[in-house]
């Protein structure tokens, strides 16, 4: 093995076992969500997310991949699964970078698309039953009121409109209204947007973690590559 540094080479093959291991959990994980009733009952996954649990069965089979060509590629020296998986991983790593530029670039046209949904479930709100009930909940956990105009996206008839009204220990604080109906200020797609812009270091964090793991992947591969050509 003179002239390939067995330092390199078992890094890269740990690293790619890992990097198949966490394939391996996404995939499992997807399917099961995909194919278990119970699953889906209890993280309230109905046909509407499918499309994100086919994505994520998508993503995890394309990790598995890389990793195998990866472990291979190292174990048995070979160039061609080494540049396969410097390949592949040059791509995620491209489109990652173009998935961020054109979220940047296209900001107002994906707040427009979010607020397409958001209408549609809106609507949704005024005649499932099922979905009444979750939101209510929703409504009371986060503190907040109907989803784009406050209590006026729920029906006008019935009893439906309890999630936005106050809990006791909630009356007289700034979350409720000053006006004595005692209902929540602020509409769930309110929540949502103070969510999303809290948490959003975290995701930058998780995007930045992942392109460094990517790049390391990358150098290894082709350091591994060119020390097994001039060997």
């Amino acid at each position: 093995m003179a002239g390939v540094s067995s330092c390199m080479k078992y890094s890269m093959f740990i690293f790619n076992f890992i990097f198949w291991v966490c394939g391996c959990i996404i995939l499992g994980v997807s399917i099961w969500l995909r194919v278990s009733k119970s699953a889906q009952e209890e993280f309230q996954i109905d046909d509407s997310l499918f499309s994100g649990v086919y994505l994520l069965i998508a993503v995890g089979s394309i990790i598995m991949v890389l990793g195998f060509l990866g472990c291979c590629g190292a174990v048995k020296e070979s160039q061609c699964m080494l540049l396969l998986f410097f390949i592949g991983l040059l791509l995620i790593l491209l489109l990652q970078v173009v998935a961020g530029i054109l979220g940047a670039v296209y900001k107002s046209e994906v707040e427009g698309a979010i607020n397409s949904t958001l209408k549609e479930t809106t609507n949704q709100l005024k005649t499932d039953q099922a979905f009444q009930v979750q939101f209510r909940e929703f409504e009371k956990k986060n503190k907040c009121c109907g989803l784009m105009a406050g209590e006026n996206d729920w029906p006008s008839t019935g009893n439906v409109k309890d999630g936005c009204k106050c809990q006791p220990e909630d009356v007289g604080t700034s979350a409720c209204s000053s006006d004595g109906k005692n209902k929540y200020k602020k509409t769930c797609r309110e929540v949502m947007i103070d969510y999303l812009k809290n948490h959003l270091i975290i995701l930058m964090g998780v995007a930045f973690g992942l392109a460094f793991v990517e790049v390391l992947g990358l150098v290894f591969s082709m350091s591994l590559y060119c020390q097994i050509q001039t060997k």
